[in-house]
């Protein structure tokens, strides 16, 4: 298995920040088919060889996960495009 944890700052009010967090989570489980539900203000999202979360903070969002076998492979591709999304949803 391999970890994905990426933090990356934001400045948005926390319902702000959620609402993109959803928006990110309804394209994920569209292009995907991942499973994702709300505990608190952390949104853990599952499918087949990723299992992971987004947390949200005051000043910080925080995505971690574990890539399966397969997955693993894609490690690097995956993490930028979570940073792309990240910087286009939460940066002035």
């Amino acid at each position: 298995m391999s970890d994905i944890d990426i933090r990356h700052p934001h400045s948005l009010p926390l319902p702000q920040a959620r609402a993109a967090v959803e928006e990110i989570s309804a394209k994920l489980a569209q292009k995907f088919d991942v499973r994702c539900a709300w505990n608190g203000d952390v949104l853990n999202f599952q499918r087949s060889g990723v299992d992971g979360a987004i947390a949200l903070a005051g000043d910080e969002v925080r995505v971690t996960a574990k890539l399966g076998f397969l997955l693993s492979a894609m490690r690097g591709p995956i993490e930028a495009e979570i940073r792309r999304v990240l910087e286009k949803e939460f940066s002035a």
